[in-house]
This record gives structure tokens, C-alpha cells and sequence, in this order.
């Protein structure tokens, strides 16, 4: 046990310079930084989890066990007969009459027909828009702390740590930020501001989806909105439906506090309202108030956010007609959802509470980076046999049952090579997926990521670059990626995406989606200005 803890620990050297003073005046000083990272999720896989991905399998995929095993039995008796005698057993030694021939294709047209309504329909993404801020709204690192500290809500020592996150947070000169969260000795969480900086973003990124995909406020059956930590009364979706006239039978959801990965569970929602009700079309807002996470006080662990969190918003058009099909982008294929809120130390990892002054804001605890690979670890182990091609899940299963029927062998053997591959088979997931949605949480996060799943810096790409342009957009960090991708041209017929946000609960979820044509690049993209210069810019 005590092996598995230091596993999960990291240490950093930190030069702390000469000391000034006292007996030690004048020598150079440093720390030594113990922290927590990722676990190395993929070497310790539960195997329930890899039975619950089966078995979504199978459930969805029944007659593709039971259809070759008919066409191979009905081969092999057809094959038995030569020619002359099939003829003579289908046309000589048969009697037919009109009663029987109408009665068979009449049972024939019923259970196709029975088929093709039982199976739930294909949920197409006709198209989305992302919300890019006026200029005026652009922060730099350095304007950040040196408006935070004419703000007047900082000590230095805070000032000092948020310019360390800064530094090291993969976000660039360029993202933004509502000017209210710097006005000196204001409180800037107040439901005025809160809808403002909401319905200035939800309304940009609403008014370009319905241009962009001609499609009436009115025509929209289902609507989703998800914002975590602003939810006034009434909500943002019923401020939608307020400012575009909408229909009164609209279904329409207001998803709150759920985090950054409450895009996907939005999705998912508005994917099962349209199975259930035969709607049409669905519209998903995914979105933050930056204001309502401003945290003006001394605690570190409700610092964090105000160095990572930038505003944003995604407006997604979905649609199950399947006369959509010809002008959909993708097709929904899989989300597998996973919730680890049983677990305190996970529940806890993400709090929104006040400190000693009563000062309100949102709490990242030390356990973060562990919490969130456990979870990732439960969501690709349950999505990895949805996905995967066959040799990869049957190299991967190989090595889950050898290391649970022999557990003291896999473990020596773990111990004895511990960068080995043989040790534990790690699944290729770019053989499964050409493109990756990651949620740009923070540089640190999206570097563990990659080493833990083996993807290539190309991979990461569209991540990194969204983080650095736009920074954290919290939910809507997914679309901005997607975005990137499409304005540089790069997703093809066929090409599958998989969008992977994780947030406060604790949970990680997954939507995969699959291109069912060629994606130009878009005449509108928060990107067309800038996408040029990456990634080549996030290296300077």
C-alpha cells in the first residue's frame, strides 16, 4: 500500500535564492515540492468496469452475433446441394399458392418493419457556434495581476501565487475576461452582472447557430442549458426562450452545478428528450459566468480559478430527423457517462464553499489530479470495447484477466519492469479515434493526459491550443476544440472525434461522435483570425 501511495507522488526542486538573513545568510536555499499527479490509470484496470463496456455491446449489437451464426448455418445447408437440386427443391418439389406467398411477405414486411422502429434513431449535429468576446474583453498575463492588483481585493502574496499559475497554465495573451471581476472594491457576483455576461454570450452564440443553420427559434422542440455555478430564477433557459419568442410546448432543461463536463450530460439529455418525444430538434448552450467564480480573498485552494477560468459559450444544433442526415456534420455514436461522487475525497475535490472571512468561492482540493484519474480510468475502461477494432480489445482483455486470475504474478512482473509494455498492455486509442477533444482544464493536466494514453503531441493539439487562446472555457472547452479542427480542415468523411470533459462530483464523461461528410472549413469559427498561427504559437 505504502508502494502505490509514493507511486502517486511527484517532487520539484524549487530554488528559493540567497538568504538574507539569520545564520544562514548569504548560501543559496531551496524546497523540495511533494505533490499528487495523475495515476497511471491504464496499469490498473477494474474489471467490471471493462465488463459494462461488453456489455453496452452486446445489448446494442445482438444480431451481430446472431446473424452470421444464421447466414453460416444456412450456408452450409444450401452448400450440400448442387445446383440442379436447389432448383428442384424451390421450384419442382414446393407448391406454392397466392394465401401462402402473401402471407409470408406480409410477416416478412411486419418484422422488418418492427426492426426499424424499435431501433432508437440516429442523433445528427447539424452544426454549433462558439461565442468569441468582443477585443475589448482580451487579457493579457501581465494586464491580469496588474488589474487584479489595482482591484485592491489582493495582497501581494496572492498576486504572487496567481502570476505562478499563470506562468505555468498553458494560457496564452490573448483570452478573456468580463471587466467587472477588476473594478476596485466592487462585488462583481451579483445577479446583474451574472446575466449580463450570460446573455452577452449565450445570444452571440445562439444568433450565429440559427444564421448558420437557417433554422427558426420556433422549430426548436428541446432546449439544454448548462452553466454550473450562475442560476438565477428564472433560469437561463427560460431567459432564452424569453429573448427568441420560443414555442410554448418547448421541453427545455436547466442543468446547474455539474462543472466543466456538464456539456456532455447536456448532450446526452437532449439526445434522450428526442428519442422520447420525436421532437425533431434539439438546441444544447453550454456556458460560465467568470464573474460568479471570481474569488477576491487570501485561500489558495479558491485561487485556482481565477488564473484558469475564461469566458465562453457553445451552442449546439441536434436534430433525429433523418432528412438531417444531408446537412448534419456528425453522428452521435456513443456517450458513456461515469459519476464518482460516492467516494468523499472525490465528492469534495471541487467544492464551492466560503473561507474564514465568508468570502464565497469555488475550492480545487490537492486530490484533484488523483480523483480525476480514477475516473478516467472508469470511463475509457467502459468505453474502450464500445470503441476499440477487435485485436486491441482482445490484447487488452488478454492482459485485464492475467493480472486478476494472476494477480501476484502480474504485480512481480509490474515491479521487476515498470516502464515494460508486456506488464500491462496499454489499448492504442488512435486507432480508434483520429481526432481528440480533451477539456483544456490546465497545461499539467493535458500533459499527464498524454502520457498516460500514449497520444502524440498532434494529438493534443487542438487542446493546447484552445487552452492557450481561449483558456479554460469550462464546458464549452470541447467546442472551441472542435472548432480548431474544423478550421484547419482536418476532419474527414469518417473521421471519429472523442470529446472527454471531466468536473466537479467528481465525474468524466465521453461523447463520440463520427463525421458523416467532409467538413469545410467554416466561413464563421472563433478561429478564422488566428488558427494560421498555431500551433506555433503556443511554443513562443
Amino acid at each position: 500500500m505504502a508502494r502505490e501511495e509514493q507511486a502517486l507522488l511527484s517532487t520539484e526542486i524549487v530554488n528559493r535564492g540567497v538568504e538574507p538573513s539569520g545564520p544562514d545568510a548569504g548560501s543559496p536555499t531551496f524546497s523540495v515540492r511533494v505533490r499528487r499527479r495523475l495515476p497511471d490509470f491504464l496499469q490498473s484496470v477494474n474489471l467490471k468496469y471493462v465488463r459494462l463496456g461488453y456489455h453496452y455491446l452486446i445489448s446494442h449489437g445482438v444480431y451481430l452475433a446472431t446473424i452470421p451464426v444464421i447466414v453460416l448455418v444456412c450456408g452450409a445447408e444450401l452448400g450440400s446441394l448442387t445446383r440442379d437440386e436447389l432448383w428442384d427443391k424451390v421450384w419442382g418439389e414446393a407448391t406454392y399458392d397466392l394465401a401462402t406467398v402473401l402471407a409470408f411477405l406480409a410477416v416478412l414486411a411486419f418484422t422488418i418493419s418492427v426492426y426499424i422502429m424499435s431501433r432508437p434513431r440516429p442523433v445528427y449535429l447539424i452544426d454549433f457556434a462558439c461565442y468569441k468576446p468582443a477585443d475589448e474583453l482580451k487579457v493579457s498575463k501581465a494586464e491580469f495581476i496588474d488589474l487584479a492588483r489595482k482591484s485592491g481585493k489582493f495582497d501581494e502574496d496572492s498576486l504572487a501565487f496567481q502570476s505562478r499559475l499563470l506562468a505555468k497554465s498553458g494560457i496564452g495573451d490573448e483570452s478573456y475576461m468580463p471587466r467587472c471581476v477588476f473594478e476596485p472594491n466592487a462585488n462583481c457576483a451579483t445577479m446583474k452582472e451574472g446575466r449580463a455576461e450570460a446573455s452577452t454570450a449565450m445570444f452571440a452564440a445562439l444568433d450565429e447557430l440559427f444564421d448558420k443553420c437557417r433554422v427558426r427559434p420556433k422549430d426548436v422542440g428541446v432546449l439544454v442549458v448548462n452553466c454550473s455555478l450562475f442560476n438565477p430564477t428564472p433560469s437561463l433557459s427560460a431567459m432564452i426562450v424569453n429573448h427568441y419568442k420560443m414555442r410554448g410546448n418547448i421541453l427545455s432543461y436547466n442543468l446547474g452545478g455539474m462543472g466543466c463536463s456538464a456539456g456532455v450530460i447536456a448532450v446526452d439529455l437532449a439526445r434522450d428528450m428526442l428519442q422520447a418525444s420525436g421532437a425533431g430538434l434539439a438546441v444544447v448552450v453550454s456556458t460560465e459566468a467568470v464573474s460568479f467564480t471570481w474569488y477576491p480573498g487570501k485561500r489558495r485552494s479558491m485561487l485556482i480559478p481565477n488564473a484558469f477560468f475564461r469566458a465562453g459559450c457553445a451552442a449546439v444544433l441536434l436534430s433525429n430527423r433523418r432528412r438531417d442526415f444531408h446537412r448534419a456534420k456528425y453522428q452521435l455514436e456513443h456517450v458513456v457517462r461515469t459519476h464518482k461522487g460516492a467516494d468523499d475525497r472525490a465528492f469534495r475535490s471541487v467544492y464551492q464553499e466560503e473561507d474564514e472571512q465568508r468570502i464565497k468561492g469555488l475550492s480545487i482540493s490537492r486530490d484533484l489530479l488523483e480523483v480525476g484519474g480514477h475516473a478516467l480510468k472508469t470511463n475509457i475502461t467502459t468505453l474502450g470495447p464500445l470503441v476499440l477494432p477487435f485485436s486491441e480489445q482482445l490484447l487488452f482483455f488478454a492482459g485485464v484477466l492475467f493480472r486478476h486470475l494472476f494477480p501476484s504474478k502480474a504485480s512481480s512482473a509490474a515491479a521487476a519492469t515498470p516502464g515494460d509494455a508486456s506488464a500491462a498492455y496499454i489499448p492504442d486509442f488512435k486507432r480508434a479515434f483520429e481526432h481528440f477533444c480533451m477539456h483544456a482544464a490546465s497545461r499539467d493536466v493535458l500533459e499527464h493526459l498524454q502520457s498516460n494514453l500514449g497520444l502524440r503531441d498532434a494529438d493534443l493539439e487542438a487542446s493546447r491550443a484552445a487552452l492557450h487562446r481561449f483558456g479554460n472555457t469550462s464546458s464549452s472547452s470541447i467546442w472551441y476544440e472542435l472548432a480548431y479542427l474544423e478550421a484547419k480542415g482536418r476532419v474527414r468523411r469518417g473521421d471519429r472525434v472523442w470529446q472527454l470533459a471531466f468536473g466537479s462530483g467528481f465525474k468524466c464523461n465521453s461523447a463520440v461522435w463520427r463525421a458523416v461528410r467532409r467538413v469545410r472549413r467554416p466561413s464563421r469559427s472563433p478561429w478564422l483570425d488566428c488558427v494560421d498561427q498555431y500551433p506555433a504559437r503556443m511554443d513562443a
